[in-house]
């Protein structure tokens, strides 16, 4: 069998690249994700950085980067702004250390109208919501959209105005139909069926539609123009043209649907067998938990705790945690809640398992307990394995784990992963203690020189970097930390967005906070209707139409 671990033929892998539009993955020895790139001719790109003359007269972090990679993949795509698309999809994803661009939480743009309303019109918005409007894109050229969209809303006589129903009192206050950009619905100068068919037509226009029709006339105009010598006429109809080509031409959108997936190593066993050697753990580590804290400022401090087994992520078992002990920071506290909580609760679970009244005259400790039901109950509520130690659990316990095969149970893990150093790994130590799992295998790993600290050990243990076992943690450490502040930035946002009903007429904090505890969101109380708003204590009618209207005018 082959070696893993060996570097495949750059060279040989390069001539099967395609002189095609696409984007590349360039990942290291362990697999992680290094760096992603487009390119309009994805042969000719890729053999960049793999001819030594060339990669001599790059600059020093290129050249870093060319050492740094073992293998890479590509991702053909139909035309360049898709590759623009999927490039910044990737390293929104995977946050390659060599990136720059895209690693902030900015989306591309897209088009959104709401066909509900009487006068709909165009706006843009980076997020697409379950709100029942129609969406287009997104559009890689932000630049290229907004000059179409321009030309979209003069072409088809499209409102730009901000009210959701304009009336007689806006159109004293708009100029666009005297200057010909708008077909003045809010005068009835046309119906509401007339602008709905402008609308319907921009929207097929949009969906490439009559598109080529459309840049065949543009063009044939810039052409008469330069015959009369009209170059600024020309200029100005040529960049439309290109404009429209970028904006419209047919890309996939590569939402979430299409997540393409890279393995972050290549033999997760072996770390997993290297970190109990490093360790010196009587067994391998096959279930692990981590756990981070969170906290930007002094609000919604929040912890994750994530569950690898066998090496790789096991998604399904995470958990999240709002801390309740602390108002400002304090990670040392803040830890002792989060391992206090999550141990608790496992305890609980297996007391059940075992039956009250033997768990209470047992003579094991909660450790020895929860590892001899280990051996009868298959991790995470699998079906019951009939062994010899089901006939030596007490009855009670003999028939909670054997009714219907099937059982609530919380494995424990085989090591237990606290992100920080002395003092978290302190205060966990002392909760685990309070516990009866004094003797549960738990380490703190300090993010800033990787140093691994352990129970009753004075120095710090600091592996080589290029261990699989300290690749592992740093694994499990950061999708701990991913998945904490993902956690933090929702709470935030949920934060954010209710105070929008600070700025609604008439509605006082006492009547939001009613309002949250009967829809339990804004995104909720978006989609109820005036009457069903109306039938909370202390809103009435006009008040729950003027919170609708509201909100409808804060979309987007």
């Amino acid at each position: 069998m082959p070696d893993p671990r060996s570097k495949p033929d750059l060279m040989a892998k390069l001539r099967d690249v395609p002189h095609t539009p696409g984007v590349y993955v360039m990942r290291d020895r362990l697999n992680s994700v290094i760096y992603v790139g487009k390119a309009r001719d994805l042969r000719k790109r890729l053999s960049n950085y793999f001819t030594p003359a060339r990669s001599k007269l790059v600059d020093r972090k290129t050249r870093a980067l060319i050492a740094s990679i073992w293998d890479f993949d590509i991702h053909e795509v139909r035309n360049e702004p898709e590759s623009l698309l999927l490039e910044g999809k990737l390293i929104k994803e995977f946050r390659p250390k060599y990136n720059i661009s895209f690693r902030d939480d900015k989306r591309f743009l897209m088009v959104r109208v709401n066909l509900q309303d009487d006068f709909p019109k165009f706006t843009l918005t980076r997020m697409k919501r379950d709100d029942g409007a129609r969406y287009f894109g997104p559009f890689a050229h932000s630049g290229a959209l907004r000059t179409t969209l321009n030309w979209l809303n003069k072409k088809f006589g499209l409102r730009v105005c901000k009210p959701i129903r304009p009336d007689e009192l806006t159109y004293k206050h708009c100029s666009n139909d005297i200057i010909k950009n708008c077909s003045a619905p809010c005068i009835g100068r046309v119906t509401i069926e007339e602008y709905r068919q402008r609308m319907e037509q921009a929207c097929s226009f949009l969906d490439g539609k009559g598109t080529k029709d459309l840049v065949a006339l543009l063009e044939e105009e810039m052409q008469k123009a330069a015959m009369k010598l009209d170059f600024e006429k020309a200029a100005e109809l040529r960049d439309m043209v290109e404009d429209l080509r970028k904006t419209l031409s047919p890309t996939r959108s590569f939402q979430r649907g299409s997540r393409i997936r890279v393995m972050s190593t290549l033999d997760p066993m072996a770390d997993v067998k290297e970190l109990q050697d490093a360790l010196g753990l009587g067994k391998p580590p096959l279930v692990m938990e981590c756990f981070d804290i969170a906290n930007i400022g002094t609000a919604h401090c929040v912890a994750s705790m994530v569950r690898f087994k066998d090496g790789v992520p096991d998604n399904s078992n995470y958990r999240r945690y709002r801390i309740r002990a602390v108002t400002g920071q304090n990670d040392f506290i803040s830890m002792a809640e989060v391992i206090r909580r999550r141990f608790s609760r496992i305890l609980l679970e297996g007391r059940e398992v075992m039956g009250a009244e033997e768990a209470d005259f047992s003579q094991e400790t909660p450790l020895e307990m929860m590892r001899r039901l280990e051996q009868v109950v298959e991790l995470e509520g699998d079906a019951v394995a009939e062994t010899d130690a089901v006939n030596e659990m007490p009855p009670a316990a003999k028939a909670s784990v054997t009714k219907d095969k099937k059982t609530k149970f919380i494995r424990l893990p085989d090591l237990v992963i606290v992100d920080g150093g002395k003092g978290q790994l302190g205060m966990a130590m002392k909760e685990l203690h309070r516990l009866g799992l004094a003797d549960l295998p738990i380490i703190g790993l300090a993010k800033e020189r990787e140093e691994i600290y352990r129970p009753h050990e004075p120095d710090p243990l600091v592996l080589p970097h290029e261990t699989g076992a300290l690749k592992l943690l740093q694994r499990i450490r950061d999708e701990a930390h991913r998945w904490a502040n993902g956690y933090h930035q929702l709470l935030l946002g949920k934060r954010v967005e209710e105070s929008l009903l600070d700025d609604c007429p008439g509605v006082s904090q006492a009547r939001k906070a009613t309002l949250l505890k009967k829809f339990g969101s804004v995104a909720r109380l978006r989609k109820a209707t005036a009457a069903e708003v109306a039938t909370v204590p202390g809103i009435s009618t006009t008040l729950a139409e003027t919170i609708m209207d509201f909100l409808k005018s804060r979309e987007g």
